[in-house]
């Protein structure tokens, strides 16, 4: 048996989210369906993380395992060849047996595209959130940096089925930054984990900090903001 793990982009406005659902198209489950066809039997294909529905990936990383001899190449082929334009495989390697690609996972990056000119170009409207309102981004970019560090996220996180588990909610944030670029702000944040919803929720209460609703701008809210659109966010890589 096989293990192999594979670097894939998607474009997730037209899905639900990463996670298999029943009668949903989702990720996850446009992989299953075409790698076990080609395997004949049902295949479990694991990712990094759940994104939600209409979120994007630059680069998701996922793993399955499958007795077919085929070479890594021809693999990543034939499975572009089934899939839809939305969803491209951009690398296949041969991966240890026991390889998970959330568990064994050090950090994620994200991204957040807020789009700041008065009229969104329609070909930049699936890929931001359209915000061309008075913000002060100064306290933005200073609060974003009041993320980085060892929080507990709890107020930051949707509900969960995982939420049972009784699992701990606190996230080391290595990196929170918020940068201006031509027409656009872009939030970027690295950390060991996300929770449901996190990183929308952060971008949700930076816009609170830039509309001036926020006092304190050197420490975690209390209460996060609204969440954030889903399309403007991007998983943009997965460490090892």
């Amino acid at each position: 048996m096989r293990r192999i793990k594979i670097k894939l982009a998607y474009d997730g406005g037209g899905f639900h989210g990463w996670q298999v659902q029943p009668g949903l198209p989702t990720i996850q489950g446009v992989l299953e369906e075409i790698i076990g066809g080609m395997e004949g039997r049902p295949v479990q294909v694991a990712g990094s993380g759940r994104t939600d529905a209409g979120v994007h990936a630059l680069a998701q990383v996922a793993a399955f395992s499958l007795e077919n001899p085929i070479p890594l190449p021809n693999l990543r082929r034939a499975i572009n060849r089934l899939l839809p334009p939305s969803i491209r495989v951009l690398d296949a390697e041969e991966a240890a047996p026991e390889f998970h690609p959330r568990f064994d996972a050090l950090a994620k990056t994200y991204e957040y595209r807020i789009y700041r000119g008065e009229v969104c170009p329609p070909f930049e409207w699936p890929y931001v959130h359209h915000y061309p309102y008075r913000l002060e981004e100064a306290h933005m970019a200073q609060l974003a940096g009041a993320f980085a560090g060892r929080h507990d996220f709890s107020a930051y996180a949707a509900s969960d089925e995982r939420d049972a588990e009784g699992q701990s909610k606190v996230r080391t944030i290595h990196h929170s930054t918020l940068e201006r670029a031509p027409d656009r702000l872009i939030y970027r944040v690295r950390g060991s984990g996300f929770l449901k919803h996190m990183v929308r929720n952060i971008v949700g209460t930076l816009i609170e900090a830039g509309k001036g609703n926020l006092a304190d701008l050197d420490r975690l809210p209390e209460k996060c903001g609204p969440t954030a659109p889903a399309k403007g966010l991007f998983l943009v890589g997965v460490e090892y």
